[in-house]
């Protein structure tokens, strides 16, 4: 168990802190649709830039386990922010899936927002 204590939450901020910074990383490929994709959830396209940065950047602060709990509380935010923008359609049953996995993402990063990101990170260095 010491060793799940140790290295469980080390492996819980690379999972989700990849999935933030591939993402990231992957919208930089069409900027211009992200653009386009950002305005029909009602929000400005010009904070295209501003969230592929946050995702980027969020994603390598939990990755190395650094700020860890203020970047698990903005990147849980976010979440359920672009859950409910981009996925609250309830007669699309997938986007209703996907709206449960953002704010399930969500829950786990509350988790290490409450208990921090455990032994190897830059944090507790």
């Amino acid at each position: 168990m010491t060793t799940l204590n140790t290295y469980g939450p080390l492996v819980g901020r690379i999972l989700i802190g990849l999935m933030f910074l591939l993402a990231g990383l992957g919208k930089l490929g069409d900027v211009a649709g992200f653009s386009l994709y950002l305005a029909s959830g009602g929000l400005p396209a010009i904070l295209a830039w501003p969230a592929i940065l946050f995702e980027v950047a969020v994603g390598a602060a939990l990755i190395a386990g650094f700020q860890t709990r203020i970047a698990a509380l903005a990147a849980a935010a976010f979440c359920i922010v672009a859950g409910l923008l981009y996925h609250a359609n309830f007669a699309d049953q997938m986007q209703v899936a996907m709206l449960f996995k953002n704010l399930a993402i969500a829950g786990g990063l509350l988790m290490f927002a409450v208990h921090g990101p455990g032994r190897p990170s830059i944090d507790k260095a």
